[in-house]
């Protein structure tokens, strides 16, 4: 069984995540061609090409390493070789291998295992997810490091929309500002323009709930709206500018969508 998911809208399957992320990885692997590693990266403050690379590739094999273990309780340290290349002209080798690496652990994966997770899904099936859209995004940020167009399925991206936010509220340990949405009820709808996807955030005292489906605005008028193309939404809750300015409309709470924004990036 999936995560909780859209009415409406067809929830992509362990295997299509699994092969996402070898595609992810290509197309990020083909952005490096030519490229200048210390290029800055405009989505990632402070890291260079090289720290983006580094990052996703070490992310693939830790991961992978998890679900080797079927981890059951979380882990006490994120020691795992990274076998890093001996040289700045190996890192585009370094992390076709890291998504190997990936495929060879998948392949002998149950994404139905139990397993610990820091997200609502405690089975192996989320580390699979969770690794696909890490790639994707940083696949993104690479690319408008180099200056080139970026593109996203728009199921695909609806998915990370879904992945994103039903998983939003169990990122404290290290998006400590996500403590920061509490309130008496209000309300923030997400929704997809260009596909199904429709999400009902409450803020409650104690934190927040989503509501994945809850598309009738006559039954459930929302405080604040965020919405367009699923892969600006996506982009748009990571942090990033949509790819074009005008792409994701709001309305409604300015201060609710101010308090959101602020405290909700990861």
């Amino acid at each position: 069984m999936n995560t909780p998911d859209t009415p409406g809208r067809e929830p992509l399957s362990p295997a299509a995540h699994r092969a996402a992320v070898a595609a992810e990885t290509a197309r990020f692997v083909a952005a490096l061609d030519g490229a200048d590693l210390s290029l800055p990266v405009p989505g990632c403050p402070d890291w260079t090409l090289l720290d983006l690379v580094r990052h996703t590739g070490s992310v693939q094999r830790w991961f992978s390493a998890l679900l080797r273990r079927r981890v059951q309780e979380p882990p006490r340290s994120r020691e795992v070789d990274l076998e890093l290349p001996a040289d700045d002209t190996g890192w585009a080798d370094w992390l076709t291998a890291s998504a190997a690496r990936a495929a060879d652990v998948f392949a002998g994966t149950d994404p139905d295992a139990p397993m610990w997770a820091w997200g609502v899904d405690q089975h192996t099936r989320f580390w699979i997810r969770r690794m696909l859209f890490e790639t994707l995004v940083h696949r993104t940020d690479a690319e408008r490091a180099l200056g080139l167009g970026t593109d996203l399925d728009p199921a695909l991206a609806a998915d990370g929309v879904d992945e994103f936010l039903v998983n939003l509220p169990f990122a404290t340990p290290f998006a400590p500002g996500v403590a920061q949405l509490r309130g008496d009820g209000q309300t923030l709808r997400f929704r997809c323009t260009d596909t199904a996807g429709d999400w009902l955030v409450r803020l409650r005292p104690d934190g927040f709930e989503v509501t994945p489906g809850a598309r009738d605005a006559a039954a459930a008028p929302a405080d604040a709206v965020v919405q367009g193309p699923a892969a600006d939404l996506l982009l748009r809750l990571y942090g990033r500018p949509p790819r074009a300015a005008d792409a994701v409309g709001t309305s409604g709470d300015e201060e609710l969508l101010t308090r959101w924004f602020t405290h909700s990036a990861f």
